[in-house]
């Protein structure tokens, strides 16, 4: 912007309180816009750093994030305990019962028994919740979202709920509703982020 223009002239003419708060404004702006952006969770991605993957997270983000979800006062612990009910219950997909059941259906089951409603993709249940960037920072009872699961356009292939210990419930294809680590090396670089209902 050159300094003697029009519109510089008039900024400048501001009352101090009034540029401080437009300056504040601006630094808000500017972090908001990077945390959002695909470098905010480039940690995540691990091992899948093309350019096809950053347009598919920033496509995602864009079409919205952090969606509110009433979760009637439940607790994390409730729905843990819910889902260890399923373990064992073979994989089929588009499944949500205790006859078989895929990894959104799972989510799906179990916070539906506590009268929250969650729709059936995984891609749609990471829109909900605060979004936890680092593996390092989740807390019981939040979903915890991965790519790269199967073939898709989809960036978010696979969800499960994280119980603690860098473990978490989820439906897998060979092994039925299991407990996994995030420390198997498959999951650990497929994790991309969790997100936060429970508070």
């Amino acid at each position: 912007m050159i300094k003697n223009s029009p519109i510089c002239q008039s900024i400048k003419s501001f009352p101090k309180p009034l540029l401080f708060i437009i300056t504040l404004i601006s630094i808000f702006q500017m972090i908001s816009t990077s945390c959002s952006s695909p470098i905010y969770f480039q940690k995540s991605f691990q091992n899948t750093q093309s350019q096809y993957e950053k347009k598919k997270l920033k496509d995602f983000m864009e079409a919205g994030t952090e969606k509110k979800i009433n979760t009637n006062q439940v607790k994390a612990k409730e729905i843990i305990n819910t889902a260890q009910q399923y373990l064992g219950v073979p994989h089929c997909m588009g499944g949500t019962t205790m006859k078989c059941i895929d990894c959104s259906g799972l989510l799906v089951s179990v916070f539906a028994q506590h009268g929250i409603r969650l729709p059936h993709s995984s891609e749609e249940q990471a829109r909900y919740g605060k979004i936890i960037a680092r593996m390092d920072e989740l807390k019981e009872g939040d979903m915890i979202f991965f790519i790269n699961s199967y073939k898709t356009n989809r960036l978010i292939t696979h969800s499960a709920i994280y119980i603690g210990n860098k473990k978490f419930i989820h439906t897998s294809h060979s092994n039925g509703v299991s407990i996994t680590s995030l420390n198997d090396s498959y999951w650990n670089e497929k994790f991309i982020f969790g997100t936060r209902v429970f508070e």
